[in-house]
């Protein structure tokens, strides 16, 4: 069945091809490569790719891309497929593996050097390079270029064998040095790597390019519409030269490319992470101020933020740089109707409401959400001190401050109306402590006399709570478009500040994946990494500010 709704350029293509009867069913494939987690950049490309076949009623591929055993690992399979399922996302059958196919490869690898469109270049890579020219200059043969075929299967088979040490020799197609397009000067397409591979152990020790699997992987997987990024927009002709020229029978697959997605203030280059990892600048690759999806995801990062974020920003060939706020908003539109409600104090100052007896307690009800009855309440515990922000108490008065000052009245969130009296302060002039007095008639309400609406503020019972940590998050780096060059100078001493402080008792029980909201300071989630001891202090993770920070 075709889809009437054209969401993209690419839904274009496929209803084309549908309606021509080029194609009866379409299969998509998602290829990362095993050596870093996944980013925002791939769950773009995994919405896309994965959503044309649930629409079109086709198939997604899942094919891990291990043809680089040097920087590969299972760890990061495991966490590509945990990445995937918690996006909603499920491929088609068993994971793929593009070693599933090397001894295909390598049999089309022969068959191309039999058809004299192959050979052994026994030329230093730096000598490869160089005779390889540039977009100025066109390259030159190299010296090993016209060796007959019988030399160059008992070249390439010595390959196999491991007896030419790394470097030493590589398997080369034949095109033309004097193309105009650099990729397809003689471009090489099997290397020697003395690696271990995680799931073929020792039985190879040459290994295909990626332009060299990728084709050749679709081809046999039964790919129709071969999606990648922009970057590999010339690859294509290699991609189409080597499916033209090895035996194969059925239906060629198509590459299309569209743009790769640039987030703002951070990277998604995972050998820029991986830098970052080494010099101890971030933690590891789920730091929560990565774009990572497993960053995100510590961060408190919902699957439906990120889908709607690939959503809004959507499919073209325009690269651009997106904005981190149009990420940001994504979350934020979520949580607003989602999180529940709860109240922290990050910079804790003590308040003593003098009105009251020592071992005073009450349990004050209030909502889970403003305007989701169905969420629930919770009891909150008001006693005699209580702790508020520091940020909410000052000595003098100011100019459209609206919280407590001395001689002053403000509002506890859902609760009751203080007063400040006075301070106590330390032998540094600190103020340590603000003793209040409270109205027992303004609990949820206004005093008798009618007056004017107070300013409201978040507090805390100093009796019962729960200490806590919070890890405020800013971006990563003070560069729009960090450098290679810019990677570590431009880095935002400032990306996580952290505060002690507490939170609501009731908090006991939060659960990790749940995400909150704290009252007048942002949304927040339990720390998914640091939290398997709870205590003496909960971790919670800044997700997100209120509202959309106007800076930059």
């Amino acid at each position: 069945m075709i889809k009437k709704r054209f969401k993209n350029f690419i839904y274009q293509i496929i209803n084309n091809d549908l309606l021509s009867g080029k194609h009866k069913k379409i299969c998509t494939r998602f290829p990362p490569e095993p050596n870093g987690y996944l980013h925002i950049g791939h769950a773009k490309s995994i919405c896309l790719n994965f959503n044309l076949a649930k629409d079109y009623n086709g198939y997604c591929n899942l094919r891990i891309d291990d043809t680089n055993p040097t920087q590969e690992n299972i760890k990061y399979i495991n966490f590509i497929k945990r990445d995937i399922k918690w996006l909603g996302f499920h491929w088609n059958g068993k994971v793929r593996y593009s070693s599933d196919y090397f001894d295909v490869m390598y049999k089309y690898a022969l068959e191309l050097i039999e058809k004299k469109l192959a050979y052994v270049d026994q030329l230093s890579s730096k000598e490869i390079r160089k005779y390889r020219g540039s977009l100025i200059l066109p390259g030159k043969n190299s010296p090993y270029r016209k060796q007959s075929i019988k030399k160059n299967k008992i070249l390439f088979l010595k390959m196999k064998h491991g007896e030419f040490s790394e470097g030493n020799a590589c398997l080369r197609a034949k095109i033309n040095m004097n193309s105009t397009s650099m990729i397809m000067r003689d471009p090489i397409l099997y290397r020697i790597k003395f690696v271990s591979h995680y799931r073929t152990k020792n039985k190879w020790c040459i290994y295909p390019t990626y332009d060299f699997a990728q084709c050749i992987s679709d081809a046999l997987e039964g790919i129709t519409h071969s999606l990648c990024t922009l970057e590999f927009q010339e690859n294509r002709k290699l991609y189409n030269w080597i499916l033209q020229n090895i035996s194969f029978n059925n239906t060629y697959p198509h590459q299309y490319e569209f743009s790769r997605l640039n987030l703002q203030y951070t990277v998604t280059s995972k050998r820029k992470i991986r830098k970052l990892i080494e010099k101890k600048i971030i933690e590891d690759w789920d730091d929560p101020r990565l774009p990572t999806i497993s960053g995100l995801r510590r961060k408190g990062y919902t699957p439906n933020s990120i889908k709607n974020f690939c959503y809004n920003i959507g499919i073209t060939r325009q690269d651009s740089n997106i904005e981190i706020s149009s990420l940001e908003s994504c979350i934020r539109k979520d949580l607003n109707e989602n999180a529940i409600r709860s109240m922290a104090v990050i910079n804790p100052l003590r308040i003593i409401i003098k009105n009251l007896p020592k071992e005073y307690e009450e349990n004050i009800i209030m909502p889970n959400h403003p305007k989701k009855k169905v969420m629930g309440t919770r009891k909150v515990i008001f006693s005699k001190e209580i702790y508020i922000d520091k940020s909410d108490f000052c000595e003098i008065n100011k100019k459209n401050y609206k919280r407590l000052v001395l001689g002053k009245e403000v509002r506890l969130r859902n609760s009751y109306i203080i007063k400040a009296c006075y301070v106590n302060k330390d032998i540094k002039g600190n103020v340590i402590s603000v003793i209040c007095t409270y109205d027992p008639n303004t609990l949820h309400k206004n005093h008798k006399d009618g007056k004017k609406k107070l300013g409201v503020i978040h507090w805390v019972s100093a009796k019962k709570n729960i200490k806590a940590k919070f890890h405020l998050y800013e971006k990563l780096f003070n560069e729009v478009i960090p450098t290679e060059k810019s990677l570590i100078s431009s880095i935002n001493k400032n990306s996580l500040i952290i505060y002690k402080g507490f939170v609501e008792s009731n908090m006991s029980k939060a659960k990790i994946g749940e995400n909150y909201q704290f009252e007048r300071i942002g949304y927040f989630c339990i720390d998914n990494k640091n939290n398997k001891n709870l205590f003496p202090y909960l971790i919670f993770n800044r997700t997100v500010t209120l509202r959309e920070k106007i800076n930059n």
